[in-house]
Order: structure tokens, then C-alpha cells, then sequence
């Protein structure tokens, strides 16, 4: 317990030290620490909803069968490899798919480690209890701005599927394939990302609040961007890629969740996820 509590203390202690020079990295250099990369496609179906969709249908219903549900902007990428790598909560990074986090619930961090001049950028996932289902999405900020104001485009989506579905929909990009195969009628589009989603974290847990943490996806969805000072407000803030990663999971009450400070560096803060299984995943 006290090596647990060292860890969490040192972590907060990093993160708040970096708040302010994420503030001066981000505005210096262009950088939103969420940048979007171009994608490729795949021609299989899914269920990808972007920002708009999610204002016009409210909350998300009850997950049905893989490859079930409707695809408002395209079809979401095919599944990853469900490979046993590694179980989850070994602690430790490893090449490929490790099994899902022990339920009935669960969340995970998905990482761009090289996205936004290498500050990292961020996704979420949470496990819909006592299924085998998984809510996942990120924001995107197709802009690139450092300020969208609400009900603006920030490339807000979430998607459902099976966990190796997850795992390779986000390791291939999510929502910018699910575009690019939606503009095409299905047809892959040519190139593949950039920057992929590389990395991803996960905790188990013994149960989640799915309701809240939908009602917070619509509140992400329509609230704009934001890394900096806020011009309607005057005051310093961030609406960012990480913002609703941790907004997301925290409605969902994910177990051992370290607080985001104000544009702090997505890649600093993930490395103070204390107790969250590490891995890699690469692109299918």
C-alpha cells in the first residue's frame, strides 16, 4: 500500500510540474497534442458514430451482436488478431494482443505516443458491464486548432465492437478510417496512419456507471476544443483529446484513474497510470 501511494504521489507531482510547459510546447509549436493523422480503410462493417450522430441520437442504446449497429459515417475498421500475448495487468509493454482486462468491467488509454510533435495524443475504451462488448472513441481535432468553440467540429467519435475489434480499429487510426471507407462506399482507401494508436493501457474492474459515461460522450462531443486560454473566458484551460479520455472514464468510474491537469502532455500523464496493464499493438 505505501509503495502504491509513493507512486501515485510522484506521478501527481510530475504531471502538475508539466501542466504549464505542455501550455508553452503547445501553443509555441503548433501543437494541440491531438492531431489527427490520414488513415486508410476497410470495407467491413461496423458501428462508428461521429459527434453529429451522437447529438442527434442521444444516448447510445444496448449493444447488439458484433457488427451489428449502424454506421452514420462509414464503416469502422476489421478487428485486430485476438491473440493471448499477455494477460492483462502484467505491467509490462509486449508486442501484439493481450487479453481483455478481467470483468465485468473494464477501461483502457489508448496512445499516439508520436502524434502532435511526439506530446502524444489519447483514446478511450470502457468495457459495457457484464458483456463482452467495449465502448471506444477519441477526439481528434480535424482542425488542428487550438480553439473550436461548442457545437464546432473537433473530430469527437465512439464506435462499439468485441475487444480485438477495439484494438484494431484503434491501432489503425478510428474514426479517420471509418471516414475514408465511409466517403468510398466501402471501397479501402489507399495509405495508413502516421501516427497510429500504438500503445493502450487497461484496468479491470468490478463494475462501471456505461450510463454516465455515454452522457458524457454527448458532453464531449458538444462542448468544442480547447489548449490554453479559453476567449470567451479569459481563464486557462483545455478541452482536449485527453480531457475526454478522462472525462469518459472517470463518469465510468475506471479503478485507478490519475487525475489530467490542464493541457498537460498526454504522454507524461499516461505514464502515471499506476496498476494499468501495458502494451503495444501494432497494425494488422
Amino acid at each position: 500500500m505505501n509503495g502504491r501511494i509513493r507512486a501515485r504521489g510522484l506521478g501527481r507531482t510530475v504531471t502538475a510540474a508539466a501542466a504549464a510547459a505542455a501550455a508553452v510546447a503547445l501553443v509555441t509549436g503548433g501543437a494541440t497534442g491531438c492531431r489527427p493523422m490520414d488513415t486508410g480503410a476497410d470495407s467491413r462493417p461496423g458501428d462508428v458514430r461521429t459527434a453529429g450522430a451522437v447529438a442527434g441520437a442521444g444516448a447510445a442504446g444496448p449493444s447488439g451482436s458484433a457488427g451489428s449497429g449502424t454506421a452514420p459515417s462509414g464503416a469502422a475498421g476489421a478487428a485486430g488478431a485476438a491473440g493471448a500475448a499477455g494477460a492483462a495487468g502484467s505491467g509490462s509493454p509486449g508486442a501484439g494482443v493481450a487479453r481483455q482486462p478481467a470483468g465485468p468491467g473494464g477501461a483502457c488509454v489508448f496512445v499516439k505516443p508520436d502524434g502532435a510533435q511526439r506530446l502524444g495524443h489519447t483514446g478511450w475504451g470502457f468495457r459495457v458491464t457484464g458483456t463482452d462488448r467495449w465502448e471506444y472513441g477519441a477526439v481528434e481535432n480535424p482542425s488542428n486548432a487550438l480553439y473550436t468553440p461548442p457545437g464546432g467540429d473537433i473530430g469527437a467519435w465512439h464506435a462499439r465492437g468485441t475487444y480485438a475489434r477495439m484494438l484494431g480499429d484503434m491501432s489503425r487510426g478510428g474514426l479517420l478510417r471509418a471516414r475514408a471507407s465511409g466517403r468510398s462506399a466501402g471501397t479501402p482507401v489507399a495509405g495508413g496512419p502516421a501516427h497510429p494508436y500504438s500503445r493502450y493501457r487497461c484496468t479491470s474492474s468490478p463494475r462501471g456507471d456505461v450510463t454516465a459515461a455515454r452522457v458524457m460522450i454527448r458532453t464531449v462531443a458538444g462542448r468544442g476544443f480547447l489548449v490554453g486560454v479559453d476567449p470567451r473566458t479569459g481563464e486557462f484551460g483545455s478541452r482536449d483529446c485527453l480531457d475526454a479520455t478522462y472525462d469518459i472514464l472517470k463518469a465510468y468510474r475506471a479503478r485507478h484513474l490519475t487525475p489530467a491537469f490542464p493541457a498537460e502532455i498526454p504522454n507524461v500523464w499516461v505514464e502515471t497510470l499506476v496498476l494499468w496493464s501495458d502494451h503495444e499493438v501494432t497494425p494488422g
